[in-house]
């Protein structure tokens, strides 16, 4: 075999930028096919991280909207004991919220209920109160509820959630640190509307990873989750049958008789 000629000192000096430029290019063709040398952060992590806070509450409270739910909070509110608020969410979206002391002043333990036929209000009977358990239909689905009959405490749980969800919300959002007592990304939330009726109830609203809403701190009081939560069921049963009468309000007068009443219910 015939041994190529050494070219002259010239010539290798001719030939020296070509090698060097070549390198570069023979370097990045088998890189192509390494691993790299740090870790790349997903997509979803790296969306998240870049989130501004009203893209991110929103994100929690639609994983909040779309999982089944039950579990149990403890309501505290000033001057009053701790109360322990039943929810659960169904996969079909139906929901129902026990509130004990939920009506007459305290006195009532209540069931705030929705399906595809309607929103209810259940009397629950108590150790305290031996009332007949009863379901009222107080309106359509996703209707809004007399101030008289509202006890609040089902919207952080219920619509308040959708409201978060509506990026066209009159709403300003910015994170929070966790209030004594809750856990998980927090987010202080107020509304930018001049309305007498606000969408949602200003306050600071928490979430953990999964969307499972851990608690909230709200005017009418603090809500937190008392312990790990358990799937929902495929939909939501009251808990008592539905007759014709008054619903019972917030604070009103005593318990109305179980006569039946005629009125329109909407």
């Amino acid at each position: 075999m015939r041994v190529p000629a050494v070219p002259p000192a010239a010539g290798r000096r001719a030939l020296l930028p070509m090698v060097l430029l070549a390198v570069p290019l023979l370097l990045t063709g088998c890189g192509s096919e390494s691993t790299p040398s740090g870790p790349t952060p997903s997509g979803s992590t790296a969306g998240a991280d870049a989130a501004d806070p009203r893209s991110q509450i929103a994100g929690f409270a639609a994983l909040a909207q779309d999982r089944g739910l039950t579990a149990f909070y403890t309501l505290t509110v000033p001057g009053q004991p701790d109360r322990t608020v039943g929810v659960t969410r169904a996969t079909d979206r139906s929901w129902r919220v026990d509130i004990p002391g939920g009506a007459l002043g305290g006195t009532i333990d209540i069931s705030i209920a929705q399906n595809a036929d309607g929103i209810y209000q259940c009397a629950l009977p108590s150790d305290m109160n031996h009332v007949d358990p009863v379901c009222v239909r107080v309106g359509e689905p996703g209707s809004t509820l007399p101030t008289r009959i509202d006890p609040r405490v089902q919207h952080a749980f219920a619509d308040w959630q959708e409201v978060l969800t509506d990026r066209q919300a009159p709403l300003s959002v910015s994170t929070a640190e966790a209030p004594l007592g809750l856990e998980g990304s927090c987010f202080s939330v107020e509304s930018t509307s001049a309305s007498i009726a606000p969408a949602l109830e200003p306050g600071i609203y928490c979430y953990d990873g999964s969307g499972t809403p851990t608690g909230a701190k709200l005017d009418f009081g603090t809500l937190a989750l008392s312990g790990p939560p358990a799937a929902g069921p495929p939909t939501i049963s009251l808990p008592a049958p539905v007759v014709d009468r008054e619903p019972l309000e917030v604070g009103g007068p005593a318990a109305p008789s179980d006569a039946p009443s005629t009125r329109t219910v909407g």
